[in-house]
């Protein structure tokens, strides 16, 4: 069983802990209760796990939204503060770290204060308690030989995932994991791969070029994919043309059909405030749309020109650059589940190799240039030179001579340690992240694996429900980082076991890489022989070791090649570095990856926020899975806050809000902010003007998150104390 369910011992109520998520959350109660097993059928929705406890109250941690259906599931209210009288009800509360769903007979209340959520029942009653994990995982694995006419038909069967063909599936709990892909021989599909006839059809020419950009869409539609001359999609009556530029209208198809679904769904199961329904400038009956076949819905969207809907767009979260190469056909659904861009570069750019991959590339990575204005000394720490590496011999943390690291296609070998391969230099993105897969290690992107998404999926029960984080410092001169224990752990109910440990030799670094170790933080040197240990060197593309560990930070020069070791041989993923990095700017932005990975941002989204504070943060890449969390955030999603003083003592916040985890792109989302009342779909930018800084702080005292405040990185808790000193 994937969650476990267990009275607390020290208050009155029940720990619910989800082992495939990691994610352990607590549920309270008036009084001491005793949980037994109840049947899952008894709710109306689908769960895992379902106990019965006697009680008068039930009370979360957080700041949720309460939906009550009657005992025949119609939607009778959603909201935090309301009452109900005498009946049955099914009662779902949300965002909850597991979908969590009660089930009772009797009147009841709904409140909220800044922390908590709480119902109230008239009298003490039998309640059902409800959890369904938000883990997902595959039906069953598509077996396909790999030329492209043949891959058609496997790609046509992602969408079988869908859970309904209505707007509802722009929620990401009802879109579900597409199928697996695996090269054979002959064609072959589970049983439980059932295809869903929506009536959409893509036509490409039958090369991986074509192929591998529209797979979004062929899960998203559940489409069949077919050869053709001109590509197009095409559904009864309707023709929409994908040229000219293919890869780019591609993605604007992925992006105005997911926006305007998130719009029409407000007339079904879910009719809340929406404020992207609210502001839309896109004069269209939305309750006709909802309630339109897929096939027809989207031929009527696709009508509306983009260019009438792209300023209301919010910034898509991820773009993946997969190879037109057979040997990465395994890697088209986790890209398609995570409803990624998706372009196909036939051919790539070599990185300069002239000893300064170091930030030879910072001037051609797009958005996030050295022409950007961040801090490039913090405290006044280290100079960068004009290619950004370290000036004046500043101390850094290795001594690697080569330029050129060890990289993988996704095609490698599970646990092979892979073959030498080339920088390579991707094509500036539009979006917050940037994955790659393919050969060649690419500069300012996400090197994705398959070993690392398998991981994923492969993500069993833990012996503990506590997050263990491991910091190994193996340098004195850099025990200033070494400090960053201070900054694990420093949340409400999240339990987590520290550790650091000091000048480990080549034996114990080998014990504690195969330990079974939530988050490692290295800090130390790694060079052509590995990674430094107290005698010797443990190098890890030659040792034959079962890692443990689940996601990592290497904080070490060009520590690229231990890292992906890492991955290949049974991590999920973990930020790693190109080049040499000078030990301040190393030091700083270790301290940010850790308050980030605490805070329950996953490696991706960390990353993305250190390089808007550091220039230095483009010499780390994610390597591996890079949706990695080692807990997930009280919100559940990430956020970002970017504060300004309007004057008069009066503050404006823009929180940028990114999916994170479970709660993927579509979920709605909300502040418990001053005059923001509304829901908003994820990813989204919600502005809020004219603040007091007692809204403010009430606001910032409900979970610690990044602050951008005059350009430069702070955290909700520092500022706070910075404003009570003023």
């Amino acid at each position: 069983m994937s969650i476990d369910i267990d009275p607390l011992r020290e208050a009155d109520g029940i720990t619910v802990t989800d082992h495939i998520e990691n994610t352990q959350f607590e549920v309270y109660t008036d009084r001491p209760v005793d949980p037994r097993p109840r049947p899952a059928s008894d709710h109306y929705f689908p769960v895992d796990t379902s106990v019965a406890v006697e009680t008068g109250s039930v009370e979360i941690p957080r700041v949720a939204v309460v939906e009550t259906r009657d005992g025949e599931g119609s939607l009778l209210s959603r909201g935090d503060c309301y009452e109900m009288p005498d009946s049955t009800y099914h009662v779902g509360i949300d965002p909850a770290p597991t979908k969590l769903y009660l089930t009772f007979d009797a009147g009841f209340s709904v409140s909220t204060t800044d922390r908590t959520t709480r119902i109230d029942l008239d009298a003490p009653a039998t309640v059902g308690l409800g959890f369904r994990s938000l883990h997902q995982t595959p039906a069953g694995t598509i077996t396909t030989p790999t030329d492209p006419e043949s891959l058609m038909d496997a790609v046509s069967l992602l969408g079988s995932a869908l859970q309904t063909t209505s707007p509802e599936r722009s929620f990401p709990t009802l879109r579900g994991h597409p199928p697996l892909i695996e090269p054979g021989e002959e064609f072959r599909v589970p049983e439980r791969v059932e295809p869903v006839e929506s009536g959409v059809r893509i036509v490409v020419p039958p090369e991986y070029r074509y192929l591998y950009p529209v797979v979004s869409l062929a899960y998203y539609f559940a489409a069949d994919v077919v050869p053709g001359d001109a590509p197009r999609i095409e559904g009864d009556g309707w023709t929409y043309p994908l040229e000219p530029g293919f890869e780019e209208r591609t993605a604007q198809v992925l992006r105005q059909s997911f926006h305007m679904d998130c719009l029409a769904r407000t007339e079904g199961f879910y009719p809340v405030d929406l404020h992207e329904r609210e502001t839309t400038g896109l004069d269209l009956d939305w309750g006709r749309l909802y309630d339109l076949p897929l096939v027809e819905r989207l031929g009527e969207y696709l009508d509306v020109p983009f260019e009438a809907v792209e300023p209301e767009l919010p910034q898509w979260t991820l773009t993946t650059d997969v190879r037109p190469d057979p040997g990465n056909v395994e890697m088209l659904p986790f890209v398609a589940g995570e409803l990624s861009i998706v372009r196909s570069p036939e051919t790539v750019t070599p990185a300069d190799d002239d000893g300064g991959v170091g930030v030879g590339f910072f001037g051609g990575a797009g958005r996030n240039s050295a022409a950007t204005t961040r801090r490039e000394v913090p405290g006044g720490g280290v100079a960068l030179d004009s290619r950004g590496s370290p000036a004046g011999g500043e101390f850094v943390r290795g001594a690697a001579s080569a330029g050129v690291t060890r990289g993988a296609d996704a095609s490698t070998e599970r646990g092979a340690v892979p073959a030498q391969t080339e920088f390579v230099r991707p094509e500036p993105v539009d979006t917050v992240e940037h994955a790659w897969v393919g050969d060649g290690v690419p500069l300012d992107a996400n090197k994705a694996t398959l070993d690392a998404y398998h991981l994923r999926l492969e993500a069993g029960q833990v012996e503990q429900s506590r997050i263990s984080v491991l910091v190994v410092c193996n340098d004195d001169q850099m025990r200033e980082e070494g400090n960053v224990a201070d900054l694990y752990g420093l949340r409400d109910m999240v339990q987590f076991d520290i550790e650091v440990r000091h000048d480990l030799t080549r034996a114990e670094m080998r014990e504690t890489l195969e330990s079974d170790v939530d988050f490692l933080h290295y800090i130390g040197h790694v060079d052509d022989r590995g990674m430094q240990c107290a005698e010797e060197y443990l190098d890890l593309t030659d040792e034959d070791l079962e890692i443990g560990v689940s996601a990592f930070l290497l904080n070490a020069c060009q520590s690229y090649q231990q890292g992906e070791a890492l991955v290949h041989r049974g991590s999920r993923g973990g930020i790693v570095t190109l080049s040499d990095v000078a030990n301040s700017p190393a030091t700083t932005l270790g301290r940010i990856i850790a308050r980030l990975m605490n805070s329950g941002f996953n490696l991706r989204t960390a990353l993305h926020v250190a390089k808007r504070e550091l220039i230095t943060g483009h010499q780390y890449i994610v390597v591996g899975d890079g949706g990695t969390t080692i807990c997930q955030s009280r919100s559940g999603v990430a956020l970002v806050l970017n504060m300004s003083e309007s004057g008069d003592g009066m503050w404006d916040i823009t929180t940028e809000i990114y999916p994170n985890g479970t709660y993927g792109a579509g979920s709605m989302s909300s502040l418990n902010l001053g005059p923001v009342e509304q829901n908003y779909y994820i990813p989204t930018n919600i502005t809020t003007a004219e603040l007091t800084i007692d809204e403010i702080s009430k606001f910032l005292q409900l979970e610690t998150v990044p602050v951008f405040s005059d350009t430069s990185l702070t955290w909700s808790d520092e500022f706070l104390s910075s404003t009570d000193q003023e």
